[in-house]
């Protein structure tokens, strides 16, 4: 039977390789109530042993979009996993949860147990970083739905609160509570749609040097992964009546849905300076300032919405923290 799917194009000896080359990423990851040992049929959390008393459960999926594209050109595939994790946990943080356990999906045409091992790598990476389990996952061989070299990724979280303590606390927004802009890493993994047409249309190949990042081939600056917030947020969240993570939509979008119907975000629009890969995306572009905003995070990667009287200590807390972080606007009646 195994080698019948064998010629049908499915390794199975292969998947299990890779098994055995993630279990000691996966392990790494270990936190209390999950125990990031993969095998089982699905992954268990113990929600009392994490260190809730009356928990609300949340979960996050998403994938890191076209970004793709540019770590299977470059065959640079070890950051793109933290991408899929920043993806999935910013979203929890954002509603006031701690991202607790991670799963992940991997599908390919032909599996390549090394190659897959330095995407998971890069995952396990991310669930580091987000103090989260890398508790489980599926790989997908399938021959015949993706071209050779080509590869997808969805990423799943689940997370908690206690009750009483979710994000945004919509009835405690005022008009004039300020909102604090925590910087991005640069693109992040949204917009690369235009990124790869706007690289396309320079004729600059992906190994060439990056006009707007020193020592760094184009390739390698835009697969900058995206920023994970959590360690530096999740202490400072009984402070904070909101948050945005700056994703699809940009600072148009995201903003209006960590606020009720009744007030807006009213930004200040010079009061930061974007990462130069931005002015290089718009001057070769030719995008305008209203596309810069819908379309990307404009070095902006999550914004906190908090009263006045917290604001100067928040945004010491989090420049601590190592956060790039400034006041960029506030909130304001329609």
């Amino acid at each position: 039977m195994t080698d019948a799917y064998s010629r049908a194009g499915v390794n199975i000896a292969e998947g299990a390789r890779l098994v055995d080359l993630i279990k000691p990423l996966a392990k790494a990851t270990a936190r209390p109530g999950a125990e990031a040992a993969l095998g089982g049929f699905a992954a268990a959390l113990d929600l009392k042993s994490a260190g809730f008393k009356d928990p609300i459960v949340l979960a996050t999926t998403d994938g890191v979009g076209t970004k793709l594209k540019l770590a299977i050109e470059t065959g640079k595939r070890d950051t793109i996993g933290i991408d899929l994790v920043a993806m999935c946990v910013n979203d929890l943080l954002a509603q006031g949860a701690k991202p607790l356990l991670f799963l992940d999906y991997f599908a390919t045409g032909k599996l390549d147990a090394a190659a897959a091992a330095e995407i998971v790598k890069g995952i396990a990476d991310g669930c580091r970083r987000a103090g989260c389990a890398l508790a489980g996952g599926e790989t997908a061989e399938m021959p015949g739905l993706y071209a050779p070299g080509d590869f997808d990724l969805a990423g799943f979280a689940l997370g908690a609160a206690e009750r009483g303590t979710l994000l945004p606390k919509m009835d405690a927004m005022r008009p004039g509570d300020v909102i604090l802009g925590l910087g991005s890493s640069g693109v992040h993994s949204n917009g690369f749609s235009l990124v790869r047409r706007i690289a396309a249309d320079t004729g600059l190949p992906w190994d060439a040097p990056a006009p707007f990042a020193p020592g760094n081939s184009l390739g390698e600056a835009l697969l900058t992964p995206t920023r994970i917030y959590v360690e530096a947020l999740l202490p400072l969240l009984d402070g904070i009546k909101g948050l945005a993570h700056i994703t699809g939509g940009g600072l148009i979008e995201n903003p209006p849905r960590a606020l009720p119907e009744h007030l807006r975000p009213e930004f200040d629009w010079n009061s930061w300076t974007p990462p130069p890969v931005f002015g290089w995306l718009q001057e070769k572009g030719s995008v305008s300032d209203a596309d810069m905003r819908l379309t990307f995070n404009c070095g902006i990667g999550m914004i906190a919405i908090v009263a006045p009287e917290h604001a100067d200590e928040i945004e010491r807390s989090l420049a601590a923290a190592g956060e790039s972080v400034g006041r960029i606007g506030a909130v304001v009646a329609k």
